[in-house]
């Protein structure tokens, strides 16, 4: 699987589509409603927090009541098959007939056996219409949105499970490995299989972590813990040049996953890149939370993340100001605190900001919007409750099920059928190296971001300030990527009619996490054009008109930070005595042995 396939998935074309007449959302909410009424508030938080039951009887209910249009996907699945078994009998006949449903890029079908085995082609085509049915059913039950979208993520899941690439006979690669291998290949798969059920809560593994170790191979850049408090621990990298830019950069990592996806393997990691480019660098490592954390909240990862961290920077290289960069949920966190500061009259210790792949604007999340309406809030504040926080496998599954084929089952035949050992990817490794979140922090994050949307309102209040992106008139470099389906790059550009300040946005290819992870290379490509005033008044726009360059989006921001980085000077010694170093990079936080 490619690094594209793990972050971006493919887009699906639907033969039908219906507006519903009579929404059936509300009647299968009270249908659901008398049945959860037997059923304990905390048990159903418990089993069942994103409403997967409710959406099932929602569907059932809407597929009854709809026969006529139901009846019509039916039929058209009737006359899709023939048509598919007909052009299945040309083919075996020598002919080279095309298939009635599209064939887009899928890690599962790569065998060319799938193209050259009329059989097999005939299995794919079947499969595809299949699963291009079940959503059209989801269209013709009349859903309501909300509905709509978990049934069709739902589906997406079912389409998944259903794959004849999951069992031995429906997979050809697996098929061949056991003929060459006398069907050892097949003893080894069911290991891995029974392992992965007992162990990785049934999914198959997705990387082989044993040669990605932190601190070796991944997190890898030298450096000194600075400083340390009860939510993150502060790293400052060390010099690997004879002069630094006078004003250093602090990077806000994401607190749902470790900071080194910003820091992976040598030559893949953003801020060795920045190191070698003259700068001084800190990033902010989160500490894993626990029970004892219930209670921490956003104000505290905003006052005990970027704001302590701001004050110990500016005290061991006595820069008046700092070059903020955030990725993600860490970006978010970086333009709260440039607000604060300016809501405190601290905006002059702010030079510059950088996001990457950041929602300021909740209006239109994507995907994720199905795992997040007041009820689901609900439940996980009640499962929440009984430990103090959100367990990392609740986020790391809802994530994985956003991209069911391309991060579940794209790894069943590989790992299950054929034993193979699943490759050792330092995204991946990253990727299953997830955080707990504070019950507090989440809930409040949930609510007043993806609920009630504050921050882009005007209506946000953290520490007794409330805060304006307007008031944030630094420069801002904004990256996106084009196929990102947590944070939407379209929704991400709606960041530049928010701040204040000068604007450069960039996109770039790849997924959430690959858009980031974009080294210079020849897959690497971005899109550069004029944000502001009437040069690009949306996304869409804004793309016909901007530029697309064969390189990494890395090189512009060089150069663009490189214009905000002051003059050059003698690199900083590493702490201060006020902020002595306490150990070697990466920490004790990102081990968990702290």
């Amino acid at each position: 699987m490619t690094v594209e396939q793990a972050g971006d998935g493919a887009q699906r074309n639907s033969t039908f589509e219906y507006r519903s007449r009579t929404p059936v959302g509300r009647d299968a909410v009270d249908m659901a409603s008398a049945l959860e009424s037997v059923v304990p508030a905390d048990v159903l938080a418990e089993v069942d927090p994103a409403l997967w039951g409710r959406t099932v009887v929602q569907l059932a209910q809407g597929i009854v009541t709809h026969p006529s249009d139901v009846g019509r996907v039916i039929a058209g699945h009737a006359g899709l098959a023939a048509r598919i078994g007909t052009a299945t009998i040309a083919r075996a006949l020598g002919s080279s007939a095309e298939g009635p449903v599209p064939v887009e890029k899928d890690g599962r079908f790569k065998d060319p056996t799938w193209e050259e085995n009329p059989v097999y082609w005939g299995l794919r085509q079947q499969y595809l219409a299949l699963v291009q049915t079940l959503h059209d059913l989801v269209g013709a039950a009349g859903l309501d949105e909300s509905s709509r979208e978990r049934a069709s993520m739902l589906m997406d899941v079912l389409g998944s499970v259903i794959s004849p690439t999951n069992v031995l006979p429906g997979n050809p690669s697996a098929l061949k490995r056991a003929f060459e291998t006398g069907g050892s290949s097949v003893l080894t798969g069911a290991r891995q299989m029974l392992d992965d059920l007992a162990t990785n809560q049934g999914r198959p593994r997705q990387v082989d972590r044993s040669q990605l170790r932190v601190g070796k191979e991944l997190a890898a850049t030298p450096g000194k813990v600075v400083y340390r408090n009860r939510l993150m621990e502060l790293i400052q990298f060390e010099p690997q040049t004879d002069e630094v830019h006078e004003i250093p950069i602090l990077v806000s990592p994401p607190w749902i996953n470790k900071y080194y996806i910003m820091d992976l393997a040598p030559g893949r990691s953003l801020l060795e890149w920045a190191v070698q480019h003259g700068h001084t660098v800190f990033v902010i490592s989160y500490r894993d939370p626990d029970e004892s954390m219930a209670d921490t909240g956003l104000d505290d990862y905003l006052e005990l993340g970027n704001l302590a961290a701001l004050d110990v920077v500016q005290d061991i290289t006595g820069a008046e100001k700092v070059n903020l960069v955030g990725l993600c949920l860490g970006g978010l966190m970086a333009t709260i605190a440039a607000a604060m500061l300016h809501a405190r009259g601290q905006g002059h210790r702010l030079n510059s900001l950088t996001l990457t792949n950041t929602l300021l604007d909740y209006s239109d999340p994507g995907p994720v919007s199905s795992f997040v309406d007041p009820e689901i809030v609900e439940r996980l504040e009640r499962k929440m409750a009984r430990t103090g926080y959100l367990p990392s496998e609740s986020m790391a599954t809802t994530f994985d099920l956003l991209r069911a084929n391309d991060l579940i089952f794209n790894y069943v035949g590989p790992n299950w059928l054929e034993g193979k050992t699943p490759p050792a990817f330092d995204i991946l490794a990253w990727n299953s190296d997830s955080t707990r979140m504070p019950a507090k922090m989440h809930a409040f994050y949930l609510r007043h971001f993806y609920l009630q949307n504050e921050l882009a309102r005007g209506e946000l209040e953290l520490l007794g300030e409330h805060l304006s992106l307007k008031s944030v008139t630094n420069d801002t470099f904004i990256v996106a990527a084009i196929n990102d389906h947590i944070a939407p790059w379209r929704t991400s550009f709606q960041s530049t009619t928010l701040l204040g300040g000068d604007v450069t946005f960039t996109l770039s290819n790849g997924g959430h996490i690959a858009g980031v992870v974009n080294p210079p290379g020849k897959k690497a490509k971005y899109w550069i054009g004029t944000v502001g005033g009437d040069a690009a008044p949306d996304a869409d726009t804004w793309m016909q008109r901007a530029t697309e360059v064969s390189a990494s989006w890395w090189e512009p921001w060089r150069d663009w930070m490189a214009e905000r980085g002051g003059g050059m000077r003698q690199p900083p010694p590493t702490g201060s005595d006020a902020y002595p170093p306490l150990e070697d990079a990466p920490g004790s936080y990102v081990l968990g042995t702290s």
